[in-house]
């Protein structure tokens, strides 16, 4: 096969894997990665914006000047929103404000589908808040525009977590990468690690659970490692202590990193070339990445029946909420993003079901999920289908007078499509 044809090939199949997932990252590793981003700006039916991350880009005051500049250069109104935000003062930088009028500014460049390439994304490795910044706009891009990542390394950017709610995607040339998200399988250890982030964080070294954290942060910092590829020392500082100047925060670090090696007896934090890792002694089990495997797997499985044997373990391996009893805020959307994937499996099973002509239990899961997710209102709408499919009208009417009412409390109305069904099974 040619190069040529190697390349077209590698492009029928983003085409068909990307489709529905809001982020898709080229891995590093992909052989024709570059290649298929040129066929993509060449072949793509739909409008493509493009910036490559330069030299320039030392900082976020650089990066966002560039990548404005040129995107306004493609759409000329494009920067309006960003431009009224303190983006410049970075003594009183609100990254958090920025990212969302930059996802105000990608809502108003089409209503139609589109799609934003970053292309050469290693170059702001070392930057810092340029790697936070596409973080904070991914949690608010407008779901018309589909983000397309190109660079030499891995983003540091949470995978396993974009990726369980649904709205990530890892290409490999012609593969979706379904396993090791963060980090390449390592044959040759010495210690097994275990952590278990679906339930209250369990931590176990080579088969002794540990238990003597002196306090809740020693342990925090692990899973916050093993939420990314690596993370550098001010992003860990940044997220834990934003309220501390830079020395105060660093010294907090180095002592809550010292009581999480002293508690686990192992230095399981790797420093190396400017980033933190797990140490590569220890064969790491992450039930959080395993959930996420399966939940991966069923969504590309070849037919039903592989389908529920993968959204069943997905299901199974959601044995609680992610990290309770935390309240940090990071930890919070993680936990929104594994409920999002856990929803996700029940609802793939219940569909299934249905498909079986096993309707009661079809409904079952979807009430279970419903119960889970109540502001999902496509979950509702199966609801009201199905009752009304099994005859049970008044039970559909009662539903949809609960969420009704729900939605009231909040002063919001059912989405146009909810309203339209109810009309429909009504008249």
């Amino acid at each position: 096969m040619s190069l040529q044809e190697l390349v077209a090939e590698v492009y029928r199949n983003f085409q068909q894997y990307s489709q529905g997932y809001q982020v898709v990252l080229l891995h590093p590793e992909s052989r024709l990665r570059s290649m298929l981003v040129a066929h993509l700006l060449n072949e793509t039916p739909k409008p493509i914006y493009y910036y490559a991350i330069g030299a320039d880009d030392v900082s976020l005051v650089s990066f966002i000047d560039g990548i404005v500049h040129d995107l306004a250069s493609q759409h000329l109104t494009f920067g309006r929103n960003v431009y009224q935000t303190h983006w410049r003062d970075y003594a009183n930088l609100d990254l958090e404000s920025v990212a969302k009028a930059f996802a105000a500014d990608l809502d108003e460049m089409s209503s139609e589908p589109f799609m934003l390439i970053v292309d050469d994304f290693d170059a702001s490795d070392e930057a810092d808040l340029i790697q936070v910044f596409w973080e904070r706009v991914i949690r608010y891009m407008p779901p018309q525009c589909q983000l397309v990542i190109n660079g030499r390394t891995m983003p540091r950017l949470p995978w396993v977590s974009l990726i369980a709610r649904h709205q990530a995607i890892i290409l490999k040339d012609n593969e979706v990468v379904t396993e090791n998200f963060n980090r390449a399988p390592r044959t040759r250890t010495r210690d097994e690690l275990d952590a278990f982030g679906l339930s209250t964080g369990e931590v176990t070294l080579n088969g002794k659970s540990i238990t003597n954290w002196e306090g809740h942060l020693p342990r925090l910092l692990l899973f916050y490692i093993l939420d990314r590829p690596v993370a550098t020392r001010d992003e860990i500082c940044r997220t834990f202590w934003p309220e501390l100047n830079g020395e105060q925060a660093v010294n907090v670090f180095h002592v809550t990193k010292r009581r999480l090696h002293k508690a686990m007896n192992y230095d399981v934090l790797v420093h190396q070339d400017g980033y933190y890792h797990i140490n590569t002694d220890a064969a790491v089990y992450y039930d959080v990445e395993r959930f996420t495997e399966f939940l991966v797997k069923g969504r590309f499985a070849a037919n039903d029946e592989e389908a529920l044997e993968y959204w069943q373990s997905a299901v199974s391996a959601y044995t609680g909420d992610f990290l309770q009893g935390h309240t940090e805020y990071w930890v919070y959307e993680r936990r929104e993003d594994f409920l999002m994937g856990f929803v996700e499996a029940t609802r793939g099973i219940a569909h299934i079901r249905l498909s079986e002509g096993r309707e009661e239990l079809a409904l079952n899961l979807l009430l279970k999920a419903a119960h889970e997710v109540p502001h999902q209102e496509s979950l509702h709408r199966d609801i009201i289908e199905l009752y009304t499919k099994l005859g049970r009208r008044g039970e559909a009417a009662a539903h949809y007078k609960q969420l009704v009412e729900m939605l009231k409390q909040e002063g919001r109305e059912p989405e146009l499509a909810t309203q339209k069904l109810f009309a429909e099974i009504m008249d």
